[in-house]
């Protein structure tokens, strides 16, 4: 289901998320598991933080983003868990992310139709309370420091990046599909520079192998004999 997430509310204690839930079904936002790095180096993925801490910073996109009229908002999509699983799902998310993230609940505001308006769509929906895990500042896996956020060294990891769940190149590509498939205005200037970023190291990888595999070839030619050189340039 496509939807905006937007603003939040801290639960104290995530042990009690049925109050949140009285019918017993969980709402979960957006949720994934991927790895596309090793422990020795880690690829990139995305998460969803406070924009509180994200403009602590010095991100120039987030002045970008303020700009824009999507700001304050997070587009994508919840998954509805029934009754009869919603305690497994939650404890099991809650004991895998908890040293990382923090559990929120927060209106979910589900598009209504084709409307080419998103913001039509989401104003007329009826918000649904969904669980969302937001990426705490003390998870050693976020990039603090500026150098290593940089598009170009993101670029550079994710064209490099392999784990269990695949190629990091594959997740950054799907991610851009899995934008644009929303069909709701939800292309993000980041994902979009970093996929160009990606596929010009690519094309500039493919063209040094192709430089090589010539280079090879020369020395070959040149490798051979007089005799070698003669027989082939002569005419039967």
């Amino acid at each position: 289901m496509a939807a905006i997430l937007q603003g939040h509310q801290v639960h104290p204690d995530g042990r009690t998320w049925k109050t949140h839930f009285p019918k017993g079904d969980l709402w979960v936002f957006g949720y994934g598991t991927d790895h596309r790095g090793t422990p020795e180096q880690p690829g990139r993925v995305v998460t969803v933080i406070e924009r509180g801490f994200w403009e602590t910073l010095d991100d120039p996109l987030a002045a970008l983003e303020s700009e824009s009229a999507s700001t304050g908002k997070v587009w994508g999509a919840a998954y509805h868990i029934p009754s009869s699983h919603a305690e497994e799902v939650h404890d099991y998310l809650d004991e895998r992310e908890i040293d990382g993230y923090s559990v929120r609940f927060t209106p979910f505001h589900p598009t209504t139709g084709p409307s080419n308006d998103p913001q039509e769509n989401a104003n007329h929906a009826t918000p649904i309370t969904c669980m969302v895990y937001i990426g705490q500042p003390t998870n050693p896996q976020f990039l603090r420091e500026p150098e290593r956020r940089a598009p170009q060294d993101v670029a550079q990891v994710i064209s490099a990046g392999y784990g269990q769940s695949g190629k990091n190149t594959e997740y950054l590509y799907l991610l851009e599909k899995a934008l644009e498939g929303l069909g709701l205005g939800t292309a993000d200037v980041h994902v979009t520079d970093l996929v160009k970023r990606v596929r010009a190291i690519e094309a500039a990888g493919l063209a040094d192998v192709e430089e090589r595999e010539a280079e090879k070839e020369v020395k070959k030619s040149l490798a051979r004999s007089p005799a070698e050189h003669v027989h082939g340039d002569r005419i039967e």
